[in-house]
């Protein structure tokens, strides 16, 4: 049996920099208790790891380790050259699902399978199923496409999970080995490459943290700096697609492959932070506003290319053809979680919180065995119907599927949603620091002694958050609560009923607690209009509507019958009302000609209909009453006119 390592240090979340403003917290500090996100969270539990798991299994992905390890693999392999890092961020979920909660029957399944993928490494700790046998491709032969490296990096990632979640077993050997081969093989006196697919660097700077070998952390950083080179054959795409156009450090945007992008930045940044290359962390930091500015969608989602799965230039974020692929969401939030710890800005956790609430559990159907490989802001035409038991293309079903050729996003899901709770809050050592808001319980230990509190709410439907005080230091500590950026300077905090003073991104309350202190936050969640910056050409002269948190939309299965999507339009001159969990607003039709030229040098005639009431729907939770269109982005009508406003 593993065994349990002793030293606290070993423990803590998906990120834990040696420096940094703000400190990560692990599995055994924070838990979520109920509402929301442990909703999302029980649902991976009991749904979309046994998903993942049983499609896996069913259509040979995990059988290509039994036949490697039998020796009869060849080119009896299934699925694309990729798919062993399913099985790896499947293993990552299961371990930080067991960290969070022990479970006999679900620690017997993670087990076995890591006794499956064990079995199938090399004397010399290579373990690809793609390459290196007898009828494959010699091995590091396809560096561009043959993900190998990348591979490699969410097994890496799976073994800190379990180290973190405070045990050593066969699965961290497994990577010791293989990390160790990659050393010998790409390190300094090895060969002078890079993987087409980032990944393994953000993966070995954790390792590297969680085992104290610093040859990980110096592999990492020989290979962000390889970056950029010209090390990589640049196909159709060119070289901006593998990021090996110019260095990391000369970008001032993110570029190409969306999810390669934010893979090899995170990886940088973990290698700045530990060698304290301030140029390097700028560089990142710049490159996140930058795209943060001009090449992300409201929903957090970026990616507006399909044929690459690549960011467009500035500015082009057409809805109806967002890309926005799941992966990239959550390596988003990676990225912008590695810099909250860092420099401790809201900003930071801000866009964490757009990202996980409009684009990433856009991904999962509400019953956990179907997801969005791309997320799309309008939909035109009703979707079809995925069958149940074959398998999709990634980004052409119109409704979500349950898996996919290229099945990336569900198995990314279930590790995200297995350790969500550790993105929500940090501490320093004076004090804790809240930045998403749910029901969970923290409990740790600050440098003046320990501290443990609840918080409840009913976010993100709810603006009130309440916070209890169980246990605190003798001496002063603080915690802070974060206010969303369409919230400041109209959030309220009071302490035990007194009104704390405070108007700015944060505000933190700072005293001697007590036992029994309580604490509230009143965030205002009155829906509010969002209009697009002027060079978004594709959504100009229309508008978005958001309720706190939640980016809303409207989909046709609310419209009255005989109605259709194409030709409403929103009257925002009408107030936007507060339903339970969405807004209601008002909706003009207007007159759909059909010219013999779609174009006219004056105003299309209105209906001169008075219009009618609409909910208006949390944007992911849209598509999940069957087939249906919809839009984020809502044309506006003129004053008294059922016409357009341009």
């Amino acid at each position: 049996m593993p065994s349990r390592i002793a030293p606290p240090t070993l423990r803590g979340g998906p990120v834990q920099p040696s420096t940094g403003a703000l400190q990560a917290l692990g599995p055994d500090e924070v838990s979520l208790t109920g509402g929301f996100w442990r909703e999302k969270q029980e649902l991976n539990s009991e749904v979309i790891l046994g998903h993942c798991e049983r499609w896996m299994e069913r259509i040979g992905w995990i059988g290509n380790f039994d036949r490697a390890a039998l020796g009869t693999l060849g080119t009896d392999h299934s699925g694309i050259e990729f798919v062993d890092s399913e099985v790896y961020k499947l293993l990552e979920a299961l371990a930080w699902e067991l960290g969070r909660k022990p479970d006999d029957a679900l620690e017997s399944r993670y087990r076995a399978l890591v006794a499956r993928v064990e079995a199938a490494q090399e004397p010399d700790g290579y373990l690809h199923t793609s390459f290196g046998r007898a009828g494959q491709p010699r091995r590091y032969s396809n560096l561009e496409w043959g993900h190998e490296l990348y591979c490699f990096g969410h097994l890496i990632q799976a073994a800190v999970a379990r180290l973190r979640s405070g045990c050593d077993d066969e699965l961290v050997q497994v990577a010791r080995q293989l990390a160790d081969h990659v050393y010998t093989e790409f390190g300094p006196d090895g060969r002078d490459a890079v993987c087409g697919h980032p990944e393994i660097e953000v993966a070995l700077v954790e390792f590297s943290r969680a085992t104290g070998d610093a040859r990980y952390l110096e592999l990492a950083g020989i290979l962000v700096e390889r970056r950029g080179r010209g090390l990589l054959k640049a196909d159709r795409f060119g070289a901006e697609y593998f990021l090996d156009d110019l260095p990391v450090r000369d970008a001032t945007v993110l570029r190409g492959h969306a999810v390669r992008a934010l893979y090899l930045a995170s990886g940088a940044l973990d290698v700045a932070v530990e060698t304290g290359d301030a140029a390097l962390a700028g560089a990142i930091a710049t490159q996140w506003e930058n795209t943060v500015a001009r090449r992300t969608y409201i929903t957090g989602g970026v990616g507006s290319h399909h044929l690459d799965e690549a960011f467009g230039e500035d500015y082009e974020l057409p809805p109806d053809r967002a890309y926005a692929e799941t992966c990239a969401g959550i390596a988003s939030v990676m990225l912008s979680w590695r810099l909250l710890l860092q420099t401790g800005d809201s900003q930071y956790a801000d866009l964490i919180e757009r990202t996980l609430l409009n684009n990433i559990l856009a991904s999962p159907r509400e019953d956990g065995r179907a997801f969005y490989y791309t997320n799309t802001l309008h939909q035109r035409v009703d979707g079809t119907v995925p069958e149940e038991d074959e398998i999709s293309v990634r980004a052409q079903s119109s409704l979500r599927a349950p898996w996919f050729e290229v099945s990336c996003c569900p198995t990314n899901i279930a590790r995200t949603l297995a350790s969500v709770n550790l993105y929500f809050v940090t501490k320093t050592g004076t004090g804790v620091q809240l930045h998403q808001y749910g029901d969970y319980d923290v409990s740790t230990r600050l440098e003046t002694g320990s501290m443990s509190l609840g918080v409840q709410t009913g976010y993100p439907f709810d603006g009130a958050v309440s916070v209890l005080i169980r246990e605190a230091p003798d001496a002063a500590a603080s915690v802070s609560f974060r206010i969303p950026a369409w919230a400041v300077g109209r959030a309220v905090v009071h302490v035990n009923g007194i009104p704390v003073p405070g108007s700015g991104a944060t505000i933190t309350v700072s005293r001697a607690f007590r036992a029994g202190d309580e604490m509230t936050l009143h965030l205002p969640m009155t829906p509010r209009l969002t209009r697009p910056h002027p060079s978004i050409d594709a959504v100009r002269g229309t508008v978005a509507v958001e309720r706190g948190p939640l980016v809303m939309c409207l989909e046709s299965t609310d419209l009255p019958d005989g109605r259709a999507l194409a030709g409403i339009l929103l009257d925002d001159g009408a107030d936007l009302r507060e339903t339970a969990r969405g807004v209601r607003a008002h909706l003009v039709p207007a007159e759909i000609p059909k010219p013999d030229w779609p174009y006219s040098d004056g105003a299309w005639s209105g209906t001169g209909d008075t219009g009618f009431d609409v909910e208006l729907i949390p944007y992911c939770a849209w598509a999940n009453r069957g087939p249906s269109t919809m839009r984020v982005w809502l044309p506006v009508a003129l004053p008294g006119r059922g016409t357009a406003r341009a």
